[in-house]
């Protein structure tokens, strides 16, 4: 089972290559906002946890998080592996993603990220801004501080996955081809 974390600041590519990825292996994507939203809207009971702490002002707790995300690999039959998208952001919740997967046999084969200088990220975000319509991505002070939250809170989960050498660094400059063929290349070398 192919099993990846999909890693990188926001604005590195993640979105488009993940799907690409999906398209040639057959993984199953897991994006935890959409997980989050699938549940809130559906009014599942971890849904309405979640809200409870969201509406708040709250980061949702791991444990809940991790229950969504569990939920969510066990009404997959028979999947050729996940890509994580979003998840883990904290070296807790990768440890937690370890013991999930372990639970069904499983264990991720690798955490590729995409490395990309902030003046890209921050110019690509604000050309996502006009085309996407996505508001946070049109405000500089916003751009910023979202590539500061990766940089300080998130980064740090590329140690886990290195202590493990699972992690692979992706050069995510050039075309969308060009990142694509190097994930591809990362990817058969495993």
């Amino acid at each position: 089972m192919l099993n990846i974390v999909l890693f990188g600041p926001p604005g590195a590519g993640k979105g488009t290559q993940s799907e690409r990825l999906i398209d040639k292996y057959g993984l199953v994507h897991l994006s935890t906002g959409d997980i989050f939203r699938a549940n809130i809207k559906g009014e599942t009971d971890l849904g309405i946890l979640a809200k409870s702490f969201m509406d708040n002002g709250q980061l949702v707790p791991d444990e809940v998080t991790i229950n969504m995300l569990k939920a969510e690999v066990l009404n997959h039959r028979d999947p050729k592996g996940f890509i994580f998208d979003g998840f883990p952001r904290t070296n807790a919740q990768a440890a937690a993603l370890d013991e999930l997967l372990s639970e069904i046999n499983t264990s991720i084969t690798s955490m590729i990220s995409l490395d990309v200088q902030e003046d890209e990220l921050r110019e690509r975000l604000a050309n996502r801004a006009k085309t996407s319509g996505r508001p946070d991505d049109a405000n500089p002070a916003v751009i910023q501080n979202r590539i500061d939250v990766y940089k300080n809170e998130t980064a740090p989960v590329i140690d886990y996955y290195s202590a493990q050498n699972k992690w692979i660094k992706i050069d995510g400059l050039g075309t969308i081809q060009d990142i694509t063929n190097r994930l591809f290349d990362a990817i058969a070398s495993l």
